[in-house]
């Protein structure tokens, strides 16, 4: 396959410009993906949730305080890809929140590059949370599911 270096230059610049992580584009057998590094990314969020907070001063500790709490049992994403909370289209979701499950359990799955990576529960017990949403895009580290 031969690559055309300005074709990788503008979806480069398409990343930087909408502040994705990653792209793909599919020209009949040809196809190419461009991603970047995401730890930088992931701390601008961090440092721009306190200062969205601090004009309502009385609610944002409030409300900031639960979302950490029920991150502490979080599972974690182990890649950047794309989770799907159901084996295929159509399919009922691996889990629902107040679902009880067993250790090694599916609770749902990350598609990276065409693989797709089932995600289990560590340990048994309930679902409190689920994180993302069918066909989003998650990054490396980032919580999905709360069971405790």
């Amino acid at each position: 396959m031969q690559v055309d270096p300005a074709l990788v230059r503008q979806l480069a610049e398409l990343l930087d410009d909408t502040q994705l992580t990653e792209i793909e584009v599919q020209d009949g057998e040809r196809r190419i993906r461009v991603a970047r590094n995401v730890t930088v990314a992931a701390a601008a969020p961090v440092a721009a949730v306190p200062m969205a907070a601090a004009a309502p001063a009385a609610a944002a500790p409030a409300e900031a305080a639960p979302a950490a709490a029920a991150n502490v049992n979080a599972i974690k994403s182990p890649m950047v890809g794309t989770a799907y909370l159901a084996p295929e289209p159509g399919a009922n979701d691996f889990i629902s929140v107040g679902s009880t499950v067993k250790a090694g359990d599916t609770l749902l799955i990350v598609e990276a590059m065409k693989v797709m990576n089932p995600i289990t529960a560590p340990s048994a017990g309930k679902v409190t949370a689920i994180l993302v949403g069918n066909g989003q895009p998650v990054e490396y580290d980032q919580p999905l599911v709360v069971v405790e």
